[in-house]
């Protein structure tokens, strides 16, 4: 088939499948030219990159005791009896690791369902190695930041458009545990813009990345910036 001839389409048909509404013999169709045409392969990467993060904008919640056996049925697993209630024990011990992922609507449920069996794919796509949610002083998300280790990017969403004097700039740092504040490249007030991830750049060695509002053009000092911090948010891996 010369789907991948089509951009709107495979960008539609790969955005159903990361959501999980892409269902039945399409999704089967789908799933087979994956292991075929990379450029199906890159498109779903981008949805997993652009879906992901949102798990970070919603609030912790229980799951309820369906979702559950609803992921092992669609999955085809199952389970033997006499191992159930050792089951169950081991699912209520980890629930606070899966609150802390905000798997906690019926799209996130879709979304991790989708990506356990692209994982399955070979080859496998290069997946969102770390992710940051860069917010104000009140708390009010301003901007999503994806990083790829593989591929040695990170990509910074504007998701609350900033008015930016024509004299200014925002500059985006990665704050580490000691030392100054290195410049990882300035952004754009409203949209996307992909720029280069140093090596070692980790949340290990940088818990926090920072925007500040800069003179146009970045800060003029080489060890750290001049302007205030206006949202800034933890640098986690996932």
């Amino acid at each position: 088939m010369d789907i991948h001839l089509n951009t709107s389409l495979v960008d539609k048909l790969a955005a159903e499948y990361v959501l999980g509404t892409l269902r039945g013999g399409a999704r089967r169709r789908f799933e087979s030219l994956l292991r075929q045409q990379a450029v199906l392969r890159k498109a779903v990467a981008e949805w997993q990159d652009r879906l992901q993060p949102m798990a970070e904008l919603v609030p912790s919640a229980e799951p309820s005791a369906s979702v559950w056996p609803a992921i092992e049925t669609r999955l085809g697993l199952k389970t033997k009896p006499q191992r159930k209630q050792s089951f169950w024990l081991e699912l209520r011990e980890d629930l606070s690791f899966w609150r802390g992922l905000g798997l906690v609507s019926t799209t996130a449920a879709l979304i991790l369902t989708s990506l356990l069996l692209t994982k399955q794919l070979e080859p496998v796509a290069p997946v969102t190695s770390y992710v940051a949610t860069l917010s104000n002083e009140q708390a009010q998300p301003i901007a999503v930041v994806t990083g790829d280790a593989q591929g040695g990017h990170l990509v910074v969403k504007v998701v609350a458009p900033q008015a930016i004097a024509a004299d200014k700039s925002l500059e985006l740092w990665a704050v580490p545990k000691e030392g100054h504040p290195r410049s990882l490249g300035l952004l754009a007030a409203n949209g996307s813009v992909t720029l280069t991830l140093p090596a070692g750049t980790t949340p290990q060695t940088v818990p926090v990345l920072a925007v500040t509002l800069e003179p146009k053009g970045g800060s003029p000092k080489a060890d750290g910036p001049t302007g205030p911090v206006v949202f800034k948010g933890a640098w986690v891996q996932i």
